[in-house]
């Protein structure tokens, strides 16, 4: 006898109680929504943990959904509000709104099997291939994000040279990979988790901001001659600290004579593919890559998490990931049909519905929107180092490339001092609610970083930070 079955006791008692208070949730998030101006980011308070402890028994659901508004909504990460800069964070969007309300209550597992969203995650996936030039029949999977990734990337690289991996591990292979000085850490974090080693991980010098590709040459041919086995190049398309774009086309090259498969970091850079020009340019080349790695919830500013891996050769990508036990065999009709499945294709057999907020975002806004969005990213940190021209003690930290802005409130104070100062208004800014600037180092020198990815920058929101950085500046001047 089974003492404990209550059937339906995870589902609602009242059915119309539950719907009144989602009713209330839901008006809760677009007031959120569309007030997201007036909701910048603010510390959470100091008992916020105890706010949280979890009870033996359930609560009222017109409890949760209170407290939801009080202690959730207020205490965000900043990141919705239209002078959040600090970091590569995508501002989210009204239409993931709609696509978690479904996604919600279908609850796909998009592992395989034959249901609708597998088929929009590959309407998804070929609309990406598309604008990122890749050829029919390439490879795609939704991700957690560029982290993720990576590592599925370069699974696939060392496959290629290594064609026994699966079953019998590197052995005493010494592989090499190469990217530039300053590549993102999820490079270096994939190459750790793949039992490659840190170690061998070449950073080649830069020039003008982007590889050397000369110099590139001449460390693999090295390796190569020291009885190293040089696989993988990973290219930067959108640098971390400032923007930059390496020239692919001439990895690509390298890529080719040196028999290396080249991997772009496209994290948020790959999405000046649907830029206007010049921005488009930036990621010229990127066609000719063997793989990608980018991210909705940055540049295309849906919720997360969201990312992609691309990969040229569909039976590459599958041959690195591939396993069926029984319990996964699929079939020509029913619900195991729908082949392929993407648990062939990465790490995940559980996977959620990702597709959803991405095709919903394009069906609701359009691509011209987004390319709108992006271009006016780039063009508002040009418009940044403008007025930081126009401000007599600041100074540009570099030119701007993209949509990032490095720059200093002080250019006239020592170095240490110059850090501590831009340090400490970051800080101040983001207390007071003004805007989220981060900081990056630059010859030394702490700078202020805007990385502009956000749909509801509007140029007064640039002027005004601007203007805010120069008042704590010179609060510093008159106070020393």
């Amino acid at each position: 006898m089974i003492d404990h079955f209550k059937g339906g006791g995870l589902d609602p008692e009242d059915a119309e109680v539950f719907r009144m208070q989602a009713h209330k949730m839901l008006d809760a998030c677009l007031d959120q929504l569309e007030k997201a101006a007036d909701r910048p980011w603010q510390a959470p308070p100091e008992d916020i943990d105890q706010r949280f402890d979890i009870q033996a028994n359930g609560r009222d659901v017109g409890d949760i959904v209170s407290q939801i508004q009080m202690d959730v909504l207020p205490y965000h990460g900043g990141n919705t509000h239209g002078r959040f800069w600090g970091w590569v964070q995508g501002s989210g969007l009204g239409s993931d709104l709609i696509a978690a309300m479904a996604s919600s209550v279908v609850n796909a597992n998009l592992g395989g099997r034959n249901h609708a969203a597998n088929h929009m995650e590959r309407a998804v996936v070929d609309w990406t291939r598309r604008k990122m030039g890749f050829p029919e029949g390439a490879s795609g999977l939704l991700v957690a994000g560029t982290s993720q990734a990576t590592v599925i990337s370069f699974q696939a690289a060392r496959l290629r040279v290594l064609k026994d991996l699966r079953a019998q591990g590197q052995g005493d292979v010494r592989l090499i990979a190469y990217a530039g000085a300053g590549v993102h850490n999820a490079t270096r974090k994939a190459l750790e988790l793949l039992g490659i080693g840190a170690d061998n991980l070449r950073l080649v010098p830069l020039k003008d901001h982007k590889i050397d590709a000369q110099i590139l040459a001449q460390m693999v041919q090295a390796d190569r001659a020291n009885g190293a086995v040089p696989f993988l190049l990973v290219g930067t398309a959108g640098s971390v600290d400032i923007g930059a774009f390496d020239d692919l086309n001439a990895l690509a090259d390298v890529a080719a004579t040196e028999r290396l498969w080249l991997h772009v970091d496209g994290a948020f850079g790959a999405w000046t593919r649907i830029a206007d020009a010049p921005y488009r340019a930036l990621t010229d080349g990127i066609e000719r890559a063997d793989s990608i790695a980018l991210d909705f919830h940055k540049w295309m500013y849906v919720g997360y998490d969201c990312g992609m891996v691309l990969m040229r050769d569909e039976l590459e990508h599958r041959a690195a990931f591939a396993a069926r036990p029984a319990y996964l065999q699929g079939a020509d009709r029913g619900l195991a049909g729908g082949e392929p499945w993407y648990t062939d294709y990465g790490i995940d057999l559980s996977r959620g519905n990702r597709a959803l907020k991405v095709w919903c975002a394009l069906e609701i806004y359009g691509e011209t929107a987004f390319s709108d969005a992006i271009t006016g990213n780039c063009q508002l940190a040009s418009m940044m180092a403008g007025e930081v021209a126009k401000q007599p003690m600041m100074a540009l930290g570099v030119d701007v490339i993209s949509n990032i802005c490095v720059f200093t409130a002080r250019a006239d104070l020592p170095a240490d001092i110059q850090s501590a100062l831009n340090k400490g208004i970051a800080q101040n800014l983001q207390e007071s609610g003004e805007a989220v600037f981060s900081t990056t180092d630059i010859d030394g020198i702490t700078m202020l970083r805007a990385a502009i990815t956000n749909h509801r920058t509007r140029p007064d929101d640039i002027i005004e930070a601007v203007k805010a950085v120069a008042r704590e500046a010179n609060d510093v001047g008159e106070n020393s």
